[in-house]
């Protein structure tokens, strides 16, 4: 929970449309506003001050106790022009919420941590639990020493610079391990632990053999990723306490699935009582790993409790990146996080070079021309599966006429795949032309270089004869100039010559032109590949200069 906490009326006013914005995730605070402090401060996870940052320093300073736990504070002035990033900006998560209470109140986010003043990621705030001396190998990445990174087991990391070897060492580990006076070391979640129990099981005696059996192996409960066990016991109150107080999800599997899974110790016992000859060690190993603890008893007379522990192999991710029109302003939140995330950036060059400003230093890009998108969706999964954190953008959205559907293609079920949209260039040149898909609409690509001309045809014909209003894209080319007039006699052969059509170029862009006709006197040689054309339907109008399908709304045809 954020608490919200003002003093003026202008704060008050800030406060007030922070809050409505976000009704699930804010609490807001009256009466003395050292009390409120106080009060938030010990009740919310991060508090947004609208107040001066010395007189929440002043407030603040006797609650401080440890950055790993303190809430992250957020100072907004009271112009509401700065969201300052005051107090545990990266363990509270000042840092993020600064940038977020900026994007709703129009202000500029303030954040003065090393890291992020230089577009470094910090190390707590990958995700990971993090131990050791992170200030010091923190300090030494900011000044350019040499930090090694030693990975023992493969996760997806931003970019880091770092060397093969050095004085500071970042350790990528599941094992217990003391970390030296130079190193950090990060916790993935890579262990499964499988568990069986009797009912009416203790939790202490479940949580008891999942800590033995984790310290026994040498194992981090820090890299706990789940709990697993079979369906019947979903609700059995010994592993769902010991999950929670581990702090990890439970995960069942029906015992069909888990009798199919090969395990090295199968009994009679389970197979009577729930239906599968294994538990704790199919349910860890359904996902694949390798067992590094096999099943193994509690020590109670009688037992009621078994577990086995797997590491799962470390999974890369693919992040296809829909870059919307070409607009910055365009672009979405969430695409410019998955950019700073990625290790890796795959795309065509002209769109890397849109948005490299935006890479984290140390960002290994691999571009290439027009015509390798194939070659490109290739790499990008190949990197992958290498276990990097890749990057795949394209224009608009990725999953309009680029990248996805090639990359997907190539993709398995070995890697995670995260799709981050993007504004088409339909929905842009939409904007400007007015409400032309107001109503029920097509987008069809008169490129015949991956589609026969036969099916584009059948397809035009189609969304002709349905009354769609149809948007083309890759309209027209130097060596493909008759695909288009083609397209439009089709579609004059069921709507009116004078049926508007919006003529787009370079939608949200610098050099954008837009222009409105008709049907009947839409010159070909406007449009380029650079440009989409959006035909009207039978209803569609031109109203004050602006192209508008109607919805078909009643007061709409009882004012006609």
């Amino acid at each position: 929970m954020i608490g919200l906490i003002s003093a003026t009326a202008a704060g008050a006013a800030a406060r007030d449309r922070l809050a409505a914005a976000w009704p699930d995730r804010t609490r807001v605070y009256e009466g003395s506003v050292a009390d409120a402090v106080r009060t938030a401060f010990a009740e919310c996870e991060q508090l947004v001050c609208f107040l001066a940052t010395g007189a929440v320093v002043r407030l603040v300073a006797p609650l401080l106790d440890d950055k790993r736990t303190d809430p992250g504070v957020v100072c907004v002035d009271e112009g509401g022009r700065f969201a300052v990033s005051l107090v545990g900006g990266h363990g509270g998560g000042a840092n993020g919420l600064a940038r977020e209470v900026a994007e709703v109140l129009g202000a500029e986010p303030v954040v003065t941590t090393a890291t992020d003043a230089v577009r470094l990621p910090g190390l707590d705030t990958l995700g990971l639990p993090v131990e050791g001396n992170v200030a010091a190998v923190s300090r030494a990445l900011l000044d350019g020493e040499a930090v090694a990174l030693r990975a023992e087991v493969t996760w997806p990391l931003p970019p880091l610079p770092v060397a093969d070897d050095g004085p500071y060492t970042i350790r990528v580990t599941d094992r217990l391990a003391e970390p030296g006076e130079r190193e950090a070391v990060l916790r993935p979640p890579t262990l499964v632990v499988g568990v069986g129990a009797s009912k009416g099981a203790p939790v202490e005696e479940v949580l008891g053999l999942i800590e033995e059996a984790l310290r026994g192996a040498g194992l981090s409960a820090a890299s706990l990723a789940e709990l697993a066990t079979v369906d019947a016991k979903a609700g059995e109150r010994g592993i769902v306490e010991a999950a929670r107080r581990l702090g990890v999800p439970l995960v069942t599997y029906g015992a069909e699935e888990l009798a199919r899974v090969e395990v090295p110790n199968p009994s009679d016992a389970p197979l009577a009582a729930v239906g599968t000859p294994s538990v704790a060690e199919a349910a860890a190993l359904v996902g694949g790993g390798e067992l590094l603890v096999p099943k193994r008893k509690s020590a109670a007379r009688p037992a009621m409790a078994t577990c086995a522990v797997v590491r799962r192999p470390g999974r890369g991710r693919l992040a296809v990146v829909g870059l919307g029109p070409g607009a910055r302003d365009l672009l979405t939140p969430r695409a410019k996080a998955e950019l700073r995330r990625a290790s890796v950036l795959v795309g065509l060059d002209q769109y890397v070079d849109q948005i490299r400003d935006l890479l984290r230093p140390g960002t290994r890009v691999l571009q290439s021309g027009l015509g390798a998108e194939e070659e490109r969706a290739r790499t990008a999964v190949a990197e992958a599966r290498r276990g990097q954190a890749v990057a795949l953008i394209g224009s608009g959205d990725a999953g309009v006429y680029a990248m996805a559907s090639p990359a997907l293609a190539e993709a398995s079920d070995d890697i995670d795949v995260v799709g981050v949209p993007g504004v088409t260039a339909a929905l842009a040149a939409g904007a400007l032309l007015g409400a032309p898909l107001g109503h029920d609409h097509v987008s069809i690509s008169l490129s015949d270089l991956h589609t026969p001309w036969e099916v584009i045809e059948r397809r035009v014909r189609a969304a002709a004869e349905a009354d769609l209003v149809v948007t083309f894209y890759n309209p027209r080319s130097r060596g493909r100039d008759w695909q288009l007039p083609k397209a439009l006699a089709i579609l004059a052969g069921h709507r009116e010559p004078a049926t508007p059509v919006g003529v787009v170029r370079n939608a949200s862009r610098a050099d954008e032109s837009s222009r409105l006709t008709t049907l009947a006197a839409l010159d070909p040689a406007w449009v380029d590949m650079m440009t989409v054309v959006t035909v009207g339907n039978t209803a569609t109008r031109e109203i004050a200069g602006r192209m508008v399908t109607p919805r078909g709304y009643r007061w709409q045809e009882e004012s006609r």
